[in-house]
This record gives structure tokens, sequence and C-alpha cells, in this order.
């Protein structure tokens, strides 16, 4: 019989590991374009669609748990048609033996007649001769034997059958019992696949039950983006990096690993893998997965459709295309980072004619792949030349080989012409060298491990560093008891500052709404990792005791509250003390 806590035990296990939404690349919204503004919509409905889609393999489980609990239902029900067939056994034995006793009491009463009225003298003097003596002698003993087999066999089956009446009485009991046990499991059972379920619905909903207000903010935070390495600067500023002193304390911060998509190859991965010693093939092999085929004899007489649209795109034949990609600095050749810069060359052709086949043509922006109208030069059209007709494909067809500036040390795996590339700790070491021997640190990238306060543009809404202090943080804590929690829908719950408008709560106005549930402190914080590069767990010590939040919700409900543009742009990512 399956026991209520195994069975919470169980659905909880399913909420919790089996429906994790993958991640979807949002875009920045600028609002002098529309376009970008249509996308970002399309962009939250696959999130939603994504989701939906999540319910599925625990619906799946649901069922098969709750098939076994239909299976013992049914197997008591056989049980009780098997006692029911018992009863009816002992109610014809009892019948039975009323005959047999009838009989046994008609030879027992006429045994004793004869014992007191037939003495052996009256035998003897009754008899003809001795032959008739002897049988006569002969038949009372038999028949006295008779009887005494018809008594002790009836005795046995007397007993039996007292037996089997109360094995009956006690199996009836337990079956009675097991019956009320199994409806109530049922009934709690149920009640669980609701919750479950329900669950899955506010998770597919989270998106959707966000204010459109919510939504851009939200989007702006959190969503990753496609940048060229060589369109931004090769160091950040001091504040975003963990050494910066904010000169309070306690003080906190959130840290991302990482800042695009996490898709294909990282572009300071593949430096720092050049910078070890690693081949173009190497890279390329350890980025796509093994299944690829790194083709060396391609055709390039064949033109790239550069442009806006298939209606409004320009001519170029493929390798003058690959010359004028501005997507990694040319300097890194000089850096020890050749290779690199090989490997960048091969997967912008492939990504060029990938998008070709798909669409009929390809865009200048960071949207596709950075192309402008002069030839880069130097050690980047070193590498087009030594990489001259090399593409990676799979199945005969030009791979969408996408690419990234910075990963955060994790590579998730997506699928193109019915290939999947592999997840992969880009480390030296797999997970165990995650935070040291990243090759995106050997590389030096400045967004492996970065605190985000600013936008791209540079508006920082006010703050100066990405530290909170202990108030600020558990008012964080507080918007989740209210989105997350409680389940509720908040317009207010937003960015405290003048540049993301509205009316959001203040720091009071939130610990008074959320009451007895809420937080006024925080003292220290811990977090813990998964196996699927995102961060798992987020446990802090405050001032109403311990809280432990899910990674997945911290990371949105961080994005919703935080003040300013602090935000966090990977769900991999580190909460900082000082």
């Amino acid at each position: 019989m399956l026991k209520r806590k195994s069975l919470l035990l169980l659905v909880t296990l399913f909420i919790v590991i089996g429906i994790t939404a993958p991640r979807i690349p949002l875009f920045t919204i600028r609002a002098d374009e529309i376009d970008e503004i249509e996308k970002q919509k399309n962009d939250l409905q696959r999130m939603l669609d994504l989701s939906a889609a999540a319910t599925t393999p625990l619906e799946s489980a649901v069922t098969d748990l709750q098939n076994r609990i239909n299976k013992l239902q049914n197997d008591v029900k056989a049980a009780q048609l098997q006692t029911t067939q018992i009863a009816k056994n002992i109610d014809q034995s009892e019948k039975n033996l009323s005959s047999q006793y009838q009989i046994f009491s008609f030879r027992v009463a006429e045994r004793y007649k004869r014992k007191a009225f037939n003495s052996p003298l009256l035998i003897f003097m009754n008899s003809a001769n001795a032959v008739d003596i002897t049988r006569d002698l002969q038949y009372r003993a038999a028949a006295e034997n008779q009887d005494n087999l018809i008594i002790r066999q009836t005795g046995q089956q007397i007993q039996n059958l007292q037996k089997q009446k109360i094995d009956l009485l006690e199996r009836q009991k337990k079956l009675a019992s097991l019956t009320v046990d199994l409806d109530k499991q049922a009934a709690f059972f149920k009640t669980q696949i609701q919750g479950a379920k329900a669950y899955q619905r506010q998770l597919a909903g989270q998106i959707a039950a966000l204010s459109s207000r919510q939504q851009s903010i939200l989007a702006e935070k959190s969503g990753t983006f496609q940048t060229a390495v060589g369109d931004v600067p090769l160091a950040d500023d001091v504040a975003s990096q963990p050494r910066y002193n904010p000169g309070f304390s306690p003080a906190f911060a959130a840290f991302s690993f990482g800042a695009p998509h996490f898709q294909g190859m990282s572009q300071y991965g593949a430096f720092g893998r050049a910078k070890s010693g690693q081949s173009a093939d190497d890279i390329l092999k350890a980025y796509y997965g093994s299944g690829i085929e790194i083709k060396k004899d391609f055709d390039t007489n064949r033109n790239i459709c550069v442009g806006g649209s298939k209606g409004s795109c320009s001519n170029v034949d493929l390798e003058t295309y690959a010359k004028r990609i501005y997507e990694m600095p040319g300097s890194w050749g000089d850096q020890g980072g050749m290779e690199a810069l090989k490997a960048q060359a091969v997967a912008a052709r492939s990504y060029a004619l990938a998008s070709m086949d798909a669409n009929g043509f390809i865009c200048a922006t960071e949207s596709c792949q950075v192309y402008k109208s002069e030839n880069k030069g130097g050690k980047w059209d070193e590498a087009v030349n030594a990489t001259k007709g090399w593409i990676v494909q799979t199945g005969g067809k030009p791979f969408w080989a996408k690419y990234a500036s910075t990963s955060g040390g994790y590579q998730e795996s997506y699928t193109a012409n019915g290939y999947s590339t592999p997840t992969i700790w880009d480390t030296k070491r797999g997970r165990e060298g995650w935070t040291s021997d990243a090759y995106e640190k050997i590389a030096g990238s400045p967004w492996f491990y970065k605190g985000w306060y600013k936008t791209r543009s540079g508006d920082s809404c006010g703050k100066s560093h990405p530290w909170l202090t202990s108030e600020e943080m558990a008012d964080i804590l507080n918007a989740w008891v209210v989105l997350v929690k409680r389940s509720q829908s908040d317009d207010r719950v937003a960015p405290i500052g003048s540049c993301w408008g509205g009316n959001p709560y203040s720091i009071n106005e939130l610990r008074d709404k959320v009451g007895g549930d809420g937080y006024s402190q925080v003292r220290n914080v811990s977090v813990s990792y998964g196996t699927n590069g995102v961060t798992a767990n987020v446990t802090f010590d405050t001032n109403n005791g311990s809280v432990t939040i899910n990674g997945k919700d911290f990371y949105k409900v961080f994005n919703l509250r935080a003040p300013g543009r602090i935000s966090l742009k990977s769900g991999l990512f580190n909460i900082e003390r000082k």
C-alpha cells in the first residue's frame, strides 16, 4: 500500500526535477524599433508555448502513478470477490456438514444403545453357532471403528469450519480497512495531481500573468542578447567586479556567469582554448560535437544575400562576405588566438549558409552576424584565407553554427538539421574546473563573472554599482513572497527608481503588504548549483529564519524588483556578500 508521505515525495520530486522550460534569448527593448518589440512579443509567446509543453512529462508520470493506485484498488476488488466465494464455500460446507452431522448423531445414538442393551453374553446366547458369533462380533467391531472414524472426521471438519470462519472475518476486516485507506490515498493523490498541474499552469502562465509593463522590465533586465566581441571593450568597469567595495556592510550583489544565449561556440572560450594549444578543428569539435563534419573543400562559388529582408538584400560572394564579418577582434591573432579566429571564420561561413538555406538572406546586424561593407583586414583576413572553403556541416548540409561572446562556463545544447550539439562545462576539468579552469576565464572575458547594473548604452538609473543593502535584499524576498509564494499578480512589484515609471511599492509598503511572511533584514546567503548549468537554489539567513528559493524563481523576481538597472543576465549566477 502506498504511503501518504511517499506519494507526496514522489509528486514533489516530479514538480522539482521534471519540469524546467528552456531559456529563450530575449532582446533589449528599444522604443524606436517597432519590429524589435514585435520580436519580443513572439519570443514571449514561445516561452509560454514551451512552458505549456513542459507539463507533458509530468502528466505522463502522474498518470503512471495513478495507474498504480487503480491497480491496487482492482486487487482489493479481486480479493473481495475471492472472499465472497470463500464465504459461499463455507456456507455450502456448513450445509454438507449439517447432513453428515445428522447421520453422525443417529449412529452415535445407536452405538450407545448397543452398548447399553447388547452384551457379549446375549450375543452368545442368541447365536446358533460359533461362526455366527464371530461374524456378529466382527460386524459390531467394524461398525464401532466406522463410528469412531466419522466422529474424528466430523470433529475435524467442525474445527476447520470454525477456523475458516475466523479467517474469513479477519480477511473481511482487513479488506474493509484496506479499501478505506486506498480510497483516502486515491483522494489525496488526486489532490496532489491537481496541485501539480496547477503549479505547472502557474509556471506556464507566469510571463502571461505579468502586466505589459512588468513584461517590458523583465525582457530588458533578464533578456539575453547577441553581440560581437569586437564591438565591446575588452575591459569592464571595476564597479561590476566582486572586488569593488560599496562602502557598507553587509552588502549583497548578484553576479551572472556569462550573458548571451549560451549555445554553440563561446568566442572567449575559443580564445582560451587557442591560448591553451587547441587547433581550430579541436575548438569546433568541442563546441559543436564529434558528430559534425568539418568540410574543407566546400564550393565557395556561392553568393550570400545580406540585408534586412529577402527582397532588399545585396549579393556578395561567400569568401568576401566572410572577410567583412566583425565578430571577433583580429588582435587576438597576435595574442595566441589565431586558431580561435580560424574557428570563428568557419562558424561564420556555416551560419551564413544555413541562414541562406532557411530564409534566402541574412541580416547584417548582431541579430544574425555583424557585417560591414569593407574587409576587416589584418589577422582576420589571414584566418579567412587559411580556412577558405571550410564549413561545418551535418547530414550533408551547412550547420547552423551558433556562437556568442561568453556563456559563463557552461554550453547548452541546441538542435539544427536534426543534430544536437553537446552540453559541456567549458573548462579543462569539466564541472570540477568550472570557475578555476574555465576557458573564458583563461581568455579574460569581462562577462565571465559580472555584476550588471547598467544597460549596454551606459544608463545606470542613478546606481553606481550592483550592491544592495541588507534591507534592499530583504525587499527582493518580499517580492518573491507576493509573486511566487502567494502566486499573486501585482503590477506594483517593480523596480524602485524613476527610470521605470509607474507606481512601484516602496520598501516599507511591500514589507507591510506581506505582513508576517515578510523580511526586513538579510544576514547571510549561500548558493547551490545544479549539474545542468543553472543555479539550483539560493538560501538566505534572515530576521524571519532561513528561506530557500528556487534559482529560476529568484532569477525572475530579482529582475522584476532589483532597483535601477541592476539585473541578472544568466540562470547561472551567484550572490556575493561583503
